[in-house]
């Protein structure tokens, strides 16, 4: 089973809106040094599970923590973002497989590089949806900030 499709941005966030559940699939070391989506306005945090340990390495227990802290009720979706919109097809394929109604989100949190390498021209912080910055609690499990 292939995951549901692809979603801008702001598709993103109406379907967040609408009930969506986002999964931020990021390293922690992304969470830590370049912010976070914040969700608030949904009523429901996000979910931090790493797709990828910091150094790379793949996070082998990335769909034991999935299906132990997102729902799959068959009608909750799942909204899956990275740094790019590429991590996060992988997650987002992985958890349609188990079962779960799932989403990837192009562009990711800071989306392209320009023509210097800077990620200033597209993605979620920079089309301005709500996030923060700043340092986080120390996480363990593969999850991020409580």
């Amino acid at each position: 089973m292939s995951y549901a499709g692809d979603l801008t941005v702001e598709q993103a966030w109406e379907k967040l809106l609408a009930g969506a559940l986002l999964v931020d699939v990021r390293t922690e070391a992304e969470w830590n040094h370049i912010g976070i989506p914040d969700t608030s306005a949904t009523g429901r945090a996000p979910l931090f599970i790493q797709w990828n340990l910091t150094g790379g390495t793949p996070n082998r227990d990335f769909l034991e923590q999935l299906r132990a802290q997102a729902p799959n009720d068959g009608q909750t979706e799942l909204i899956f973002l990275c740094r790019s919109g590429v991590r996060s097809i992988g997650a987002a394929e992985l958890a349609a497989s188990a079962g779960f109604i799932s989403w990837n989100v192009l562009e990711g949190f800071e989306g392209a590089p320009d023509a210097y390498g800077d990620r200033i021209l597209n993605g979620w912080k920079n089309r301005r949806l709500p996030h923060s910055r700043g340092p986080r609690k120390p996480t363990t499990a593969g999850q991020g900030p409580a």
